[in-house]
């Protein structure tokens, strides 16, 4: 065989083996990975996606210490500590490190929830919203707080939790500088103190400052008392009335003052008590100067004020 014919039955030999190999189209996924079968158009991505199984982080943030499989995931996580937001929300200017909380932020604003629970009904803009939410019909409460004992289905919920104990309040009120343990009480605190009540009641015509207020407060009219005590068979309209209600059959004071030993029922009033302990008096009377440890002080006082 000459070396022409040799090479022409190489070439054919080739294209023979091309045609043997099963045929993928461009954009196919065919590298499916063996732990959770998810799949990848390229076998690199594939070998990247099974660290996240290994459970290797390599790469470690010199500011806070997070780890990272891969460098890009570090990368993209150290504009945290930049404080750069460069990207905008063009209808609420909400800002963004990366692009993809703007996207996922954006679905907000459109209204889709396209991931629906097939047990409740209840939508979701985002599936990993979704797949949380499923958690709660499981009824499984894997984190649970050895301070208190109670137990959460969320380790996000677990984590808000032990701030209550920690006894660290962040957010402080710059109009009468009571402190809370997250933002959104401060939040909400604020609409206290802008006296705006946009939530009304059709039945009494009674208005609150909260959508949660009036929530609670449309069960009195419903007659309806869902919650009831497992000793004695009272029935409550508030599940909050009803666990207060059951520590004394438990005898169980879940909340006592780290400063006197004093016991309470509900962390409320030990909340309240608590202003005995200290010598501020943050609650000012505008209309007299007076001041006051706590806020149901200042309105008691107020009184005297609206009766001249």
């Amino acid at each position: 065989m000459s070396s022409t014919q040799k090479d022409q039955h190489g070439a054919r030999s080739q294209r023979s083996q091309e045609a043997d190999k099963p045929h993928r189209r461009k954009g196919e996924k065919t590298y499916s990975c063996d732990e959770c079968g998810k799949s990848f158009t390229h076998s690199g991505h594939l070998k990247i996606h099974q660290l996240i199984h290994s459970g290797v982080k390599p790469y470690s943030c010199d500011l806070c210490g997070k780890s990272f499989t891969e460098a890009g995931s570090l990368k993209k996580h150290q504009v945290i500590h930049s404080g750069v937001k460069p990207y905008s929300c063009e209808l609420c200017g909400k800002s963004f490190t990366q692009s993809g909380g703007l996207k996922t932020h954006q679905l907000i604003h459109s209204g889709v929830k396209a991931h629906s629970c097939d047990l409740c009904g209840k939508s979701f803009t985002q599936a990993g919203e979704l797949k949380t939410h499923r958690l709660v019909h499981t009824g499984f409460k894997a984190y649970n707080c050895h301070l208190c004992g109670k137990s959460f289905t969320h380790a996000q919920s677990f984590k808000t939790h032990q701030l209550i104990h920690s006894g660290v309040k962040p957010y402080s009120c710059n109009l009468c500088g009571k402190s809370f343990t997250h933002r959104k009480c401060l939040k909400l605190h604020h609409i206290m103190h802008s006296g705006v009540k946009a939530h009304s009641c059709d039945l009494c015509g009674k208005t609150f400052a909260q959508n949660s207020s009036l929530q609670k407060h449309l069960v009195t009219h419903s007659g309806i008392k869902a919650y009831s005590c497992d000793f004695c068979g009272k029935r409550f309209r508030d599940k909050q009335y009803r666990n207060s209600h059951l520590r004394i059959h438990t005898g169980n004071d879940l909340y006592c003052c780290d400063q006197c030993g004093k016991p309470f029922t509900t962390d409320a009033q030990l909340q309240q008590h608590m202003f005995s302990h200290t010598e501020e008096r943050p609650y000012k009377c505008d209309l007299c100067e007076k001041t006051f440890k706590a806020p149901n002080q200042l309105k008691k006082h107020q009184q005297i004020h609206t009766r001249k």
